[in-house]
Order: structure tokens, then sequence, then C-alpha cells
């Protein structure tokens, strides 16, 4: 299937409004229930391609698409007003007394029998943390422009119904931002231990000598250890040791707080998890997660709109810092070695001793994302599309399931992570987490890799396989009902039974939306528009034959300019003056277009010729 950004988005755009907006009220909640992160990933569906996507700009009606327009419609006729209204109504609900509320609630999984205590479900998850860091720039930078489009008669009024939104959503950004800062870990790892030589197994692809590699691995983040023991100086990891090379080291985010993190002093919000609880360990997931926002964070318009305060941009330094270096440090591990990569070692083994085809999607994730912070080598995105590849056919994406096949679970219920930790708040048991974005993780990081291409061949692989994986997730849509052209509709695609704990019936509207699901399809879709923005790539060849039929096309054409008289205004002359100006335009787009001024090149010659021809044939007559 061919991946249409503007027609899908504004598909999904009409089917959100379908499923929870009822008679002027918009209704909260999906598969999961309500809580902090499924509300946000709720309104992202609609504020985030809004605030992206130039054309789908919501914030001044008169130059607002008819067809941006009609999908909104049942919002009425001041579009971003409603808007407006809807992000308050969530910076409410989940605020208390000042204090933003991170939970994750009913997105927690626990064993059969054993339900959460009350602290459990309150406690703040990463996932809650970067949602919101995306949803407030997004949403500060959606006021911003009402600001702009407000006429001077109006512009009281609104400043006055602006105001009070603008000061919740910049408590909760500092919040959010002050949890991923104390969500950050640093680790020492023996290699004597168990999660020592679970690393050594993944990165020892040659097998070498265990005390060898541990000397190579060190040598080769000694930068990264370099930085993290000068640099990182906000909230400093307990008990890791980075002076020791003899250890091995990881670095990312956890769960959520983590156990013993110390506090931020300079930052006067509240957080109910402000002692922390999450073991002290990176999650490959969680870090994806927490970069993801981190990236909204480090965009230049960010900066250029100035929508940060002198202490949000304290933060978001000490956050910057810690996105590139994890960054560095896990795309150095994926890729570590002068033979086979680990990362093409599949599935990947985590310290944990895990394996799962997911967690070598997630490296192949972290991989991409730190080749889009810098300047990508072909040879890097050559050797990592056969990775894409054989991950979509593991994943059943280009593949067929089969019975009973154990890919299914990839998806549905999708693969759990132990939130170590959580068992020691209130008196309930070790929570765990689930993810199944397995299909819209590998859409939305193949586009990007081919956004970075500078190879046709590869290019064209990975935008092949993004239309493979869209051509799936499109069956995953539901075909009827109120969620139709939402999803996930994963019972009916992998014929399985499972709906997990969270409480569908909460929501009458919409019960059966994953939330989760379809904002990573939005994203999937945003990114697609911009890997289709680029000009497309240029061939060598296809430049220097175009070059070749300007050249020979526009010497044709001056000597049939010598030919002509001053004072002939035949046809002939308008032929030539037009041959003339589609050459004009082929030397414009030579460079950035060769296939086009080829195209224009062939066409001026075939005119040319025929003029020859009528020429020749003339004289004949004569």
């Amino acid at each position: 299937m061919r991946i249409q950004p503007r027609r899908q988005i504004l598909n999904v755009w009409s089917s959100v409004l379908a499923a929870c907006y009822r008679d002027g009220e918009w209704i909260w909640g999906g598969l999961a229930g309500s809580n902090s992160i499924s509300d946000a990933e709720q309104l992202l569906c609609i504020l985030y391609p809004a605030t992206q996507i130039e054309s789908f700009a919501l914030h001044d009606p008169d130059r607002m698409a008819d067809d941006v327009q009609e999908a909104l419609s049942p919002l009425g006729r001041r579009i971003g007003l409603r808007i407006v209204q809807v992000m308050d109504d969530y910076l409410r609900k989940y605020e208390l007394d000042g204090r933003p509320i991170f939970s994750a609630d009913s997105y927690l999984r626990y064993p059969e029998g054993t339900p959460p205590a009350d602290e459990q479900r309150a406690l703040d998850v990463v996932d809650s943390y970067s949602m919101s860091l995306t949803l407030c720039l997004a949403g500060l930078q959606f006021l911003g422009s009402l600001r702009t489009a407000s006429s001077r008669r109006t512009e009281k009024r609104l400043e006055e119904m602006l105001e009070p939104v603008e000061e919740r959503l910049n408590r909760r950004l500092t919040g959010a931002m002050v949890g991923l800062v104390r969500s950050f870990v640093v680790r020492s790892v023996d290699p004597a231990t168990d999660d020592g030589q679970a690393m050594l197994s993944m990165f020892n692809q040659t097998e070498s000598e265990p005390d060898a590699v541990v000397a190579a691995v060190a040598r080769r983040l000694e930068r990264v250890r370099s930085r993290l023991r000068r640099d990182v100086t906000l909230t400093k990891t307990p008990d890791s040791d980075l002076e020791d090379e003899g250890l091995l080291i990881e670095c990312g985010w956890s769960w959520g707080v983590v156990r013993d993190a110390q506090e931020i002093d300079f930052v006067d919000i509240p957080l109910s998890s402000s002692k922390g609880c999450a073991a002290g360990r990176p999650y490959l997931y969680f870090t994806i997660v927490a970069l993801d926002g981190i990236n909204d964070l480090t965009q230049p318009r960010t900066r250029e709109l100035d929508l940060l305060d002198a202490e949000q941009r304290r933060l978001a330094d000490a956050l910057q810092l810690r996105w590139d270096l994890a960054q560095r440090y896990w795309s150095a591990m994926a890729r570590y070695g002068s033979g086979r990569w680990p990362l093409e070692d599949i599935p990947w083994r985590t310290a944990d001793g895990e394996e799962s085809d997911y967690f070598s999607l997630c490296m192949s994730a972290l991989l991409i994302q730190d080749l889009v912070a810098r300047v990508a080598s072909d040879d890097d995105l050559t050797r990592a599309t056969p990775i894409f590849d054989e991950l979509a056919r593991r994943g059943r994406i280009t593949s067929r399931l089969t019975v009973n096949d154990p890919a299914r679970d990839l998806h549905v219920p999708g693969v759990s992570l132990a939130l170590q930790g959580s068992e020691t708040v209130g008196d309930g048991p070790r929570l765990s987490w689930t993810v199944s974005d397995y299909a819209p993780m590998l859409l939305k990081r193949t586009l990007q890799a081919a956004q970075l291409s500078g190879t046709l061949s590869t290019r064209d692989e990975l935008l092949e396989l993004a239309q493979t994986a869209m051509s799936h997730l499109e069956r995953r849509a539901f075909q009827d009902g109120s969620a139709k052209g939402l999803w996930d509709d994963a019972d009916r695609y992998f014929s399985a039974e499972w709906r997990g704990n969270g409480s569908a019936e909460d929501s009458p509207d919409g019960a059966h939306v994953s939330w989760y699901f379809t904002e990573r399809i939005i994203e999937c879709l945003v990114a697609a528009e911009k890997a289709y923005r680029d000009p497309p790539l240029r061939s060598p060849t296809s430049a220097t034959r175009s070059l070749d039929l300007l050249n020979e096309a526009d010497h044709l054409l001056n000597q049939r300019f010598l030919e002509l008289s001053e004072k002939d205004h035949t046809p002939n002359r308008w032929t030539l003056e037009n041959i003339e100006k589609k050459l004009l335009r082929a030397r414009a787009l030579i460079d950035e277009r060769p296939g086009t001024a080829h195209s224009l090149c062939a066409d001026a010659l075939r005119e040319l010729d025929e003029l020859d021809f009528a020429t020749l044939d003339a004289m004949r007559g004569e």
C-alpha cells in the first residue's frame, strides 16, 4: 500500500472525532481505560500533526485547508479554541494542587488475582514524562500560533483564556523534564556476574578472550565514560563506578525515577515519585521513549519560538547531554567490533538475560536515532537494511503467520517488561509493562532510515519495506463501529483472545481503541510526510545523462535560431521559444531533479527533430 500521509492523517482525524466526540463533549479513554499516558496519546493524535506539518495548522481559520476543516467539522467553526479547551481539560484532570500527575494506572500489568496497591497505580513512569514533554511542547507552540493569528479586537479576551492553560502546560512540562532527568541511570556491571556475561555474549562476536573484549569496549566507550564522569553533574546515579575500566557500563532510562536519585533543588515542582523506586538499570524500551520525547525538546524550533523559560532551558541542557550520551552508547554497542555487528546477532540479549526480536528492533531504533542526530554513513545504512528486512520477516510483517506462531506474542499481547522496584511500594506485587508497538516502531525507523539514505537502491528497499509495513497496519485497523479507521483490531487480525487487565468498559465510545497504538501510527505518518518533503535522491548517472541531453538540445536550438529571421513571427518562432523555456527549466532542475531535467530535454529534442523533419519534408515538396 502506498503511504499517503495527508489522506491517512485526515482519515484518522475524522475517525478520532467519530469515536470520542459526542454532543460537544470530548470523551476520554480507550482500550486500557483512562490514564495520563493514554489520554495524552489520544489528544496528540490531533495536536501532533497540527504542530508538525504546516499544511495541517489549525490556529488560523482563514488559512485552514478545506479538507482539514471538513475532517474536523464536528468541532465547529472555532476549531483552534476547541482544541485549547480539550487540552485544558486534560491538564486539569492530571493535576492535583498544582502537582502534575504522571501515573500509568490502567497501563500497568500485574499477576492474575493480585491487583496493585493504590500507591503502585499512582507511580510515575517514563512513558508519561516523555508523552507529556511532546504534548506540552506542541501545546505551547499551538498557543503561540493562536496569539499570532488573533486580531486586536479579540486579543484581550483570547489572552484571558490562554494564560491559565499556558501556566498549566509549563508546570507539566517542567515536571516531565525533572522526571526524565531523575530517571536517567548509569550502571556499572562486573563482567564476572550473570549480567556481565550476558552483555559479553552479545559484544563478543569473534569468540575473543573476555578480558580482551572488556578492555576493547572500555576503549570504544572512553569518550562516553569520560563525559558521564565529568559532565553529568545533575542527579548523579548512586553506586555507579566510572573509574574502574575493568567494569562494563550501561546508560539510559529506567522505567521511572530511580531509587535514591537526587532531588533537583532549583525546581519547585512537587512530584508524586519524589523519592523514586525504579531499579537502577536502563531499559531499552523506556530509553527509546525518553529519547523520542527529548528529540522534540532539542528541535531548533523549540529555541526559535522561545518556548522554554530559564529553569526549563537548564533542564533541557541536562536532558540533551543525556540524550547524546545514551544514543552514542547504544549505537556504539550495536556496531561494536570489526566483524559481525552484535545487532546482526538476532535476537538481542539484554543484561538480565532476556532475549527477544523486539529488543533487536529497539537496538535498531537506537542506531537509527543516533544516525539521524549525526552525519549518517551510507555503509551503516546499507548494512542496517537487511536487519530491518529480517526483523520484518521474523515479526510476520512480510511473511505468513503460521499456526501457534510464537511471533504472534510480539504483537498480542506484546513483550512484557518487569518493572523492577515497583514491588517495594505499597503492599502489591511486582508490576510489569507490556509493549506491543513492534509494527509501528519498525515502520517509523524504516522511514527515518530511508530519509537518511543517500543510495538509491538502499532507499528504494527501505521505502518498499515501509509500504509493506503500512499495508500490515492498515489491515489491523477497525473496519466498522465507532472505532472504524483507528487501531488496533489485533484480535481479528491475529485471531487471538486477549484484552489485558485494562477495563475497556470504562469508555462507551471508542472503548476498543488503543490510543497507544494509534498515536504511534500518527508519528509514523508525520515521519513519512517529512521524508516525502525532502528532494528526491540525485543519481550521478542520471545527472550526467541529463547534462549530455541538455548540451545537445541547447546546441541544436542555437542552430535553429541562427536560421530564424528577426521578422519571422510564424509558429516556428513560438515553438523554438517554448523549447528554450523547457531547456531553461531543465538547467535549473538538473542538480536536484535530474530525472525531470532528462524528461524535459528529451521533449525538447523530440520537438527539434520534428522541426527538422518538417523542414526536410518542405524541401522535398519544392
